[in-house]
């Protein structure tokens, strides 16, 4: 938002204004089930590759970005004990993930202690419940690498091309 030209055509900027980023995250292939879902298929477990995208706002650095894409490589911050791309791959590259409350979960978890699977437990499933996991975990690391420079302000999960859902505050 322009706040008005000063002398010399130099641009004023609002001292409220923000900037916007985003970056898709894909290349993750992940399964689940809504077990809550009792009369759709959906309560099977079922697969498909995801990706997300982040949405970032905030002020530019010095580099004139709002985030720096490879900065997930780079980060000095940990979400779980893990860098952002190890993170990210732990939860969603080939995995299972199943909820908290799922009545079969000790089932599932000795899936995984017997190797058959990599089972991750989050309070809920579902694109949008995932889309609001990654936006916790994803913005908490983004404020404290940027000391509150930069927030994260959305997050769409996408299961596939046709089916997306969206978390934001």
């Amino acid at each position: 938002m322009v706040k008005s030209i000063g002398w010399h055509g130099h641009i004023q900027r609002n001292s409220m204004s923000k900037y916007q980023s985003t970056k898709l995250f894909d290349g993750f292939s992940c399964c689940f089930r809504q077990w809550k879902a009792e009369t759709t298929h959906c309560r099977f477990l079922h697969g498909y590759g995801v990706s997300f995208q982040v949405t970032f706002e905030g002020d530019l650095d010095h580099r004139n970005w709002v985030w720096d894409f490879g900065g997930m490589k780079r980060a000095k911050t940990q979400i779980d004990g893990k860098s952002p791309k190890a993170w990210m791959d732990h939860m969603f590259d080939h995995t299972m993930i199943i909820a908290e409350d799922d009545p079969w979960l000790d089932a599932f978890k000795q899936m995984d202690e017997s190797g058959v699977a990599q089972v991750r437990v989050i309070p809920a499933t579902g694109a949008e419940k995932f889309a609001e996991y990654i936006y916790s975990k994803l913005n908490e690391f983004v404020k404290t690498e940027t000391k509150d420079r930069v927030r994260v302000t959305k997050v769409k999960f996408m299961e596939h091309g046709k089916n997306a859902a969206y978390y934001s505050e």
